[in-house]
C-alpha cells in the first residue's frame, strides 16, 4: 500500500514537472496565439493525451547547430532584378536563404511522362554523382525503374545517394532497394519511425530533388510512384508539375541535399569544386523552409506577394488550409480587384484535408476569390503565380504542415517568360474544372468544424 502511494505521488510530481517544462518551452516557440492556446488547453486539461501528443507533434524547429547555414553553396554574382521582383529576393535573403541567381535554364516537365523521362535522362547523364531525395518512392514499376537506373550509374562508378522519408516511404522495403545497395549506392531514411526519433516523428522531409553532378536537377511536386509519373500516358495519373533546372541555382539544391544527408547520416558531402556553368537566361531562387530554416520564409514570401500583387495571384494546391494571415491577404487582394484564383482537386486524396478546407474555400469565394475545382482527377502540383513577376513551383502545399512543419523546398522563377510558361500550364487544367464552392449540409458543416479544430495543433 505504501509503495503504491509513493509511486502515485512520484508520478504526479513527474507529471507536474513535465507540464511546466513543456509549457515553458511552448511559450518560447514562435506559434500563432490560437495554436499555443490549443496546445496549452490540451496539456493542462487532458495531460495523459496532451503531453504525449505534444512530444510527438509539438516541435517545430531544430537547434541552432542543425540549421542550414547561409550562404548555401557557392555564391555567384547576384541577379539584377527590377523593383517589382527584387522585393521577394530581398525578403528571402533576410531569412538567410540563397539569393536569386541568373544564367539558369528552367524547363517545365508538363506531365507524368515528361517527368519520368527527365528523371531517367538526368540519372543517366551523371558522370560523377547523383543525389536524390523523395518523400515517397513506391516499389512499383516506376519506383523500381528509377532504382535500377540509379544502380546502373552506381555500377559505372558514379557516387549515388538516395534519401527517402521514413514515413512517406515507410512501406519501401530494403529488399526493393537491394539492387542499388549491391551496386554500391548509399541509401538513408529520414527520421525513420523509431523510439530514438520519438520527439521528431512529426518532422517529415517533403523535399523532392534529383541532382546530377551539381549541374542539373529535376525538382517540384512529384514523388516517385505510378500515381505521379511513368513511361506511358495514364488517364488515371495525377496532374503534377516538376521542372528541369540547369545552371548555378542547382548548387543551392545540392547544398540542401548535403545538409539533409549530414543531418540523417552524420556524413559530409563536399561541394563541387568547379565553377557553376551558365545554362540559360532564367533567374531562379531556391527557397528551403522547415525545421532547419529560421522563421517561415516561404510562408512570408507568399503572404508578402499576395499584398504586392496588382494583376493576378493564382494558387494551385492539393490541400487548401491557409493560415489566417494568408487567408486575409487573399481576401484583401480580391477586394483590390486582383484576379485571385485558388485551384484545388475535388476531391483530393485526403478526406480530412477536404473537410478542413471547406470553410476557408467558402470564405475565400465570399471575398471575391475565384475557387476553381478540378474534377478530372487529382491535382498534386504546388504553384503560386504573381502578376508577370514571379512564380513559385516546388513541394510546398497551402496548409499548416507544409508551411510550418515539413522540410520543404520551392524554386522561385522571375520574369514574364518563365512566369507565363507556368501560368499556361495552369490554364491546361480548365478543361475539367468547375467554379465556385457548393453549399454543404449542417452535418457536413459540423464535420468540417471538427476537422478545423485539429488545425492549430499542427
Amino acid at each position: 500500500m505504501l509503495g503504491s502511494v509513493i509511486a502515485s505521488h512520484l508520478s504526479m510530481i513527474a507529471g507536474v514537472a513535465m507540464t511546466l517544462v513543456l509549457v515553458s518551452r511552448m511559450v518560447r516557440q514562435r506559434r500563432s496565439a490560437t495554436s499555443t492556446t490549443a496546445w496549452l488547453l490540451a496539456i493542462l486539461l487532458i495531460p495523459w493525451i496532451g503531453i504525449p501528443a505534444y512530444l510527438v507533434f509539438g516541435g517545430r524547429k531544430l537547434s541552432a547547430a542543425l540549421m542550414l547555414k547561409p550562404p548555401l553553396g557557392l555564391a555567384p554574382p547576384a541577379a539584377a532584378l527590377p523593383p517589382g521582383q527584387a522585393g521577394a529576393d530581398q525578403l528571402l535573403q533576410s531569412y538567410g536563404l540563397p539569393r536569386a541567381q541568373s544564367r539558369n535554364r528552367f524547363s517545365l516537365c508538363v506531365d507524368g511522362v515528361d517527368i519520368f523521362n527527365r528523371f531517367i535522362e538526368t540519372i543517366e547523364s551523371a558522370e560523377k554523382r547523383v543525389h536524390m531525395a523523395s518523400f515517397i518512392l513506391h516499389p512499383d514499376p516506376v519506383g523500381l525503374a528509377v532504382i535500377e537506373a540509379l544502380a546502373r550509374r552506381a555500377r559505372a562508378g558514379v557516387e549515388v545517394r538516395l534519401l527517402l522519408d521514413g514515413v512517406g516511404s515507410f512501406h519501401t522495403s530494403r529488399r526493393s532497394l537491394d539492387p542499388l545497395i549491391r551496386a554500391g549506392g548509399d541509401v538513408a531514411f529520414f527520421l525513420p519511425v523509431r523510439l530514438v526519433h520519438f520527439t521528431r516523428t512529426n518532422m517529415r522531409n517533403h523535399r523532392k530533388m534529383l541532382i546530377a553532378d551539381d549541374q542539373r536537377a529535376v525538382a517540384g511536386g512529384a514523388n516517385v510512384a505510378v500515381e505521379y509519373m511513368g513511361p506511358t500516358s495514364d488517364s488515371k495519373r495525377w496532374r503534377d508539375l516538376s521542372f528541369l533546372l540547369e545552371g548555378p541555382a542547382v548548387r543551392d539544391y545540392a547544398a540542401i541535399f548535403a545538409a539533409d544527408w549530414r543531418f540523417v547520416t552524420g556524413k559530409r558531402i563536399d561541394p563541387a569544386s568547379e565553377p557553376a556553368t551558365a545554362a540559360g537566361e532564367a533567374v531562379v531562387q531556391i527557397a528551403p523552409s522547415g525545421p532547419d530554416v529560421p522563421g517561415d520564409p516561404v510562408y512570408a514570401a507568399i503572404v508578402s506577394a499576395a499584398f504586392a500583387a496588382r494583376r493576378r495571384f493564382w494558387i494551385v494546391t492539393p490541400y487548401f488550409i491557409p493560415p489566417d494571415g494568408l487567408a486575409g491577404a487573399l481576401a484583401l487582394a480580391a477586394h483590390r480587384g486582383v484576379d485571385v484564383r485558388v485551384y484545388v482537386p475535388d476531391p483530393s486524396n485526403h478526406f480530412i484535408a477536404d473537410l478542413a478546407r471547406g470553410q476557408p474555400l467558402r470564405d475565400a469565394a465570399a471575398a471575391g476569390v475565384s475557387v476553381i475545382r478540378f474534377i478530372g482527377g487529382m491535382v498534386h502540383a504546388k504553384i503560386v503565380v504573381v502578376d508577370d513577376a514571379l512564380a513559385m513551383v516546388g513541394s510546398v502545399n497551402i496548409d499548416p504542415r507544409s508551411l510550418f512543419l515539413n522540410f520543404e523546398a520551392n524554386a522561385i522563377v522571375y520574369g514574364a517568360d518563365q512566369v507565363g510558361a507556368v501560368a499556361n500550364w495552369i490554364e491546361t487544367l480548365h478543361d475539367t474544372m468547375q467554379k465556385g464552392v457548393p453549399a454543404v449540409s449542417t452535418f457536413r458543416d459540423t464535420l468540417e468544424g471538427v476537422a478545423r479544430m485539429l488545425d492549430p495543433l499542427l
